[in-house]
């Protein structure tokens, strides 16, 4: 059964939370500050995490990024949820590294469906890629590591989030070919996507700062305006 964290100063959110998540068969912990989710994640290591925005004390922003910073928690998926609907708020959680973005109030069905959808993907290991994939695959001296969801060139290394890592291995496993960024969403986010335009493009920019620590000379995706993303085949 997967244990996930749920984090919201207000009672009566992580109760609605709570009931919804454990109907649908999940084991729940809470935890109504910063810190304490903090604590939790680390000793618990939960399969997912729901997390406010906004605390007092550690809001969700430093939440994410010090669950990023950790070895030990930096692969947790983060659904993040927020009173703040504009557009700026959601681009900023993602960046942070929130893998999923749901505005308040929320319809309890659709967060248990977003949090079906990212468990099940982790669960069955659902890489959406050619069957002939590899653990490991090479793009020029670009290493792309499968097992350890990271990347290495140089004898540097930047370890990737589950989604970030997702997408990065579909684009390389099939460099030169453009996918627009509805049929990413579609395929990797498994939910209605119209109001989620964003996402893709801010998961893409932050493989692309990951790639720049390694190698700022060389771009590895490109985007065509109107058409969608590439890998681009490189001999670097």
């Amino acid at each position: 059964m997967p244990n996930i964290l749920v984090v919201d100063d207000e009672q009566n959110v992580l109760e609605i939370v709570r009931f919804n998540l454990e109907r649908a068969g999940y084991k729940v912990i809470t935890a109504k500050d910063g810190n304490i989710a903090l604590e939790l994640a680390r000793s618990r290591n939960p399969d997912l995490i729901v997390l406010d925005l906004l605390m007092p004390g550690l809001d969700g922003y430093s939440i994410c990024r010090l669950l990023q910073r950790d070895p030990a928690t930096r692969r947790i998926p983060i659904i993040m949820l927020s009173a703040r609907s504009d557009e700026l708020d959601k681009v900023l959680g993602l960046e942070m590294g929130a893998d999923d973005y749901i505005t308040k109030p929320f319809s309890p069905r659709e967060l248990v469906a977003r949090v079906n959808a990212r468990l099940r993907r982790d669960k069955k290991e659902e890489f959406i890629i050619p069957r002939d994939s590899k653990n490991i695959i090479m793009r020029g001296k670009l290493i792309i590591d499968k097992e350890c969801m990271s990347i290495e060139l140089g004898g540097k290394k930047q370890y990737l989030k589950a989604k970030e890592f997702e997408l990065l291995y579909f684009l390389a496993c099939q460099p030169g070919k453009y996918f627009s960024r509805y049929f990413l969403l579609k395929q990797f986010w498994e939910f209605d996507v119209s109001n989620d335009s964003r996402t893709v493009d801010v998961h893409i920019r932050r493989i692309r700062q990951k790639l720049e620590i390694l190698n700022a000379n060389q771009q590895y995706i490109e985007t065509a305006r109107g058409v969608g993303y590439r890998f681009i085949e490189t001999n670097l």
